[in-house]
């Protein structure tokens, strides 16, 4: 996996020039959250079944890697999961 530098938000048609992969997917999104009602914290958006492939959202916003591993931290800490099952 390489880094990418980008200067605005990907559009639905972009490719990764390392690996040629989508960009604009669910998986690469700020409001992807697995467990979410249709996996995404945005409640206005439609339901895209395909999280790996290109769509048309709206509210795509393109996570930063430093979100990313804040998000997986915050995941994995007992006190936050602790959190979560009770809803604070």
């Amino acid at each position: 996996m390489k880094e990418l530098e980008l200067i605005r938000t990907p559009g639905r048609e972009e490719t990764c020039p390392h690996c040629g992969a989508d960009l604009r997917v669910c998986l690469n999104c700020s409001f992807y959250s697995p467990g979410a009602y249709n996996d995404c914290r945005e409640p206005q958006a439609e339901r895209v079944v395909e999280k790996k492939r290109s769509n048309f959202c709206d509210y795509f916003v393109f996570i930063d890697d430093a979100a990313r591993k804040g998000q997986a931290a915050k995941k994995d800490d007992p006190r936050s999961r602790l959190d979560a099952l009770f809803k604070k």
